[in-house]
């Protein structure tokens, strides 16, 4: 199995937006060393919580920082903007960094706020079709892929050499999952968010998919599974981190601001630290985070991943603190037996 991570640039208490980058820069040299397969780096905005607001000026340092690993966006919120803009800013971004930048498109929308001042329409007859024609766009920007009638045809984008960034459809719902088979895309789903949808999602994005006509899209259906996860050297002790993750969708559920709680306050919230999570998970159990020590959490992961068939799970958490942060993933890389570069 192999491993990725998705980073949203926590601020630290206390911090600012110059810590939180450069946390986000030491997990990314750590990761490369400890074997990880991508780094991609989230887009949310207005969120005091989070640095990650705009993923294609941060990958840009990043692949300053780093050698080997495939960076990327996990997401770039594509409702929000110009396709061509996209294609354009992660061509460059492949220009830096030739051979291993990952282009992950998704779509959310933000407080009506936010998505006033980012120039968002937000209520659209068919927003399935209108996020459709958008990744077609991106990918047929990026492959220099517009037939010669086109009015498009002779915009064109900086290049590497090395072939154009790879777009990844990332989603929570058999939608999304559609529009990654349907142009022959790899597929990305955020189990953290609607674990519930997770296997009708990988069903739809089978039963849609066709071969990609892009150079740079796949030949049979190629999917990641996204799980916000924590290792510790005991389950009890990652059961206690995950309190955090846990604390926060619970708020979410009553309509409250989410935040960052630390562990202290997400346990007090929850009224205790939570149950480890069990070694074997029941059939048609989900959890929106899963925690535990390296061979237990390696385990859960081997089993999420088997469920919808793929080979690759990528890694979100909620820890607070970093040294906590980059100690999971140290010891998740153990678990699972990455190979260190």
């Amino acid at each position: 199995m192999d491993l990725s991570i998705v980073d949203l640039s926590p601020v630290p208490e206390d911090g600012t937006a110059s810590d939180a980058f450069a946390n986000t820069v030491e997990a990314a040299q750590q990761a490369e060393r400890l074997g990880y397969e991508r780094f991609w780096v989230a887009e949310h905005h207005s969120r005091e919580s989070l640095a990650g607001t705009t993923p294609e000026v941060l990958l840009g340092h990043l692949a300053a920082e780093t050698e080997s690993i495939r960076l990327g966006s996990g997401a770039v919120l594509l409702n929000h903007y110009s396709p061509f803009k996209v294609a354009e800013s992660f061509a460059a971004l492949d220009g830096l960094a030739p051979g291993r930048v990952d282009l992950g498109l998704g779509r959310a929308n933000e407080s009506p706020a936010v998505d006033h001042a980012l120039g968002t329409e937000r209520h659209l007859d068919d927003p399935d079709g209108d996020q459709r024609a958008r990744v077609e766009a991106v990918a047929n920007h990026l492959a220099d892929a517009y037939p010669d009638d086109h009015e498009y045809a002779d915009v064109t984008i900086p290049r590497s050499g090395e072939g154009p960034p790879t777009p990844w459809v990332l989603g929570s719902s058999p939608s999304s999952a559609e529009i990654a088979g349907e142009l022959g895309l790899p597929y990305c789903f955020a189990a953290f968010i609607r674990p519930v949808f997770a296997e009708n999602a990988f069903d739809a994005y089978r039963e849609a998919f066709r071969p990609s006509p892009y150079a740079m899209g796949v030949d049979q259906p190629t999917g990641m599974i996204a799980v916000n996860a924590v290792c510790a050297p005991t389950d009890e002790e990652a059961a206690r981190l995950r309190a955090v993750a846990e604390a926060v969708y619970e708020r979410l559920k009553q309509g409250r601001p989410t935040g960052r709680p630390s562990v202290e306050d997400a346990i007090e919230e929850l009224g205790g630290v939570p149950e480890p999570t069990p070694a074997t998970l029941d059939h048609d159990e989900w959890p929106r985070a899963v925690s535990g020590n390296p061979e237990t959490l390696a385990g859960l992961l081997e089993q999420l991943a088997d469920r919808v068939g793929v080979d690759e799970v990528m890694i979100q958490h909620s820890i607070p603190d970093h040294e906590d942060a980059l100690r999971s993933h140290r010891l998740l890389a153990d678990g699972v037996g990455l190979d260190e570069r």
